[in-house]
């Protein structure tokens, strides 16, 4: 099997900096373009993340970096062959952990108090691919031309059921978040031949309706297609998204 990866990072039209960041394999990706194809034969672990910065706060562009580099660390140091259960609790633990080291750092260090991070992976591991969420960026899977958000956005509209909330997040890592946690689904029988999965921040979706990313994903859109579909619209907050085609 092969992940056919196109992503990119932008900061957008309105903001002056750039507080997304992707994790492809070990590359870091922020304000530029990621093309690559990946053969997972032979391999035991393969890592695709992305990070949004909590806007507003301080210091949302070092939160990113800190959580993907301490999961690129830890995910890199995962024993082999951990069976789905301990997969999990090994996960869940380290997102105790990081939302400590986040939380810590935030009140020892004035510059960086209350920054925190939204995160969503595709991992893929012993065989085995995830998903995992915390926040409001999202993963959706495009299957026989159709677009399905598998993620759940952990935010006051989706717990509300209300649009004037949209931007009010309910989980996150830091951001004074003492309760953290993640959704973390094996989602390896939905990982087809032909299938598109997508990772994105809210810079994306508040700008670019499902049905329109649909109609992109139809028409072979990559990353960069999808990105600038939200500049055109505006480009209201940093856009990142990362497109894996399963080849």
């Amino acid at each position: 099997m092969k992940l056919k990866i196109s992503a990119i990072s932008h900061v957008g039209c309105v903001r002056r900096n750039n507080e997304d960041m992707i994790l492809i394999g070990s590359q870091f990706i922020r304000d530029e373009k990621y093309f690559d194809e990946i053969d997972l034969a032979g391999k035991d672990r393969f890592l695709m993340a992305l990070a949004d910065g909590m806007g507003g706060h301080n210091s949302g562009d070092v939160a990113s970096c800190d959580v993907l580099s301490n999961l690129n660390y830890f995910f890199t140091d995962l024993p082999k062959g951990l069976d789905v259960s301990d997969f999990n609790e090994a996960i869940f633990e380290w997102m105790e952990s990081i939302n400590s080291i986040i939380e810590s750092k935030g009140h020892s260090d004035p510059c960086y108090y209350n920054m925190g991070t939204t995160l969503v992976t595709l991992t893929f591991y012993d065989n085995e691919f995830y998903w995992m969420n915390c926040g409001d960026s999202r993963v959706y899977r495009f299957h026989d031309g159709k677009l399905h958000q598998l993620s759940t956005d952990h935010s006051l509209s989706n717990l509300m059921g209300e649009s004037g909330h949209s931007n009010v997040i309910t989980n996150c890592i830091g951001a004074g978040c003492t309760t953290s946690y993640i959704d973390l689904v094996t989602c390896t029988p939905y990982v087809e031949t032909g299938d598109v999965f997508l990772l994105c921040s809210d810079g994306l979706t508040d700008m670019v309706t499902d049905e329109d990313l649909e109609a992109l994903l139809n028409a072979g859109a990559e990353a960069p297609r999808l990105c600038q579909a939200a500049l055109d619209a505006g480009g209201h907050d940093n856009v990142s998204v990362c497109v894996i085609e399963i080849v």
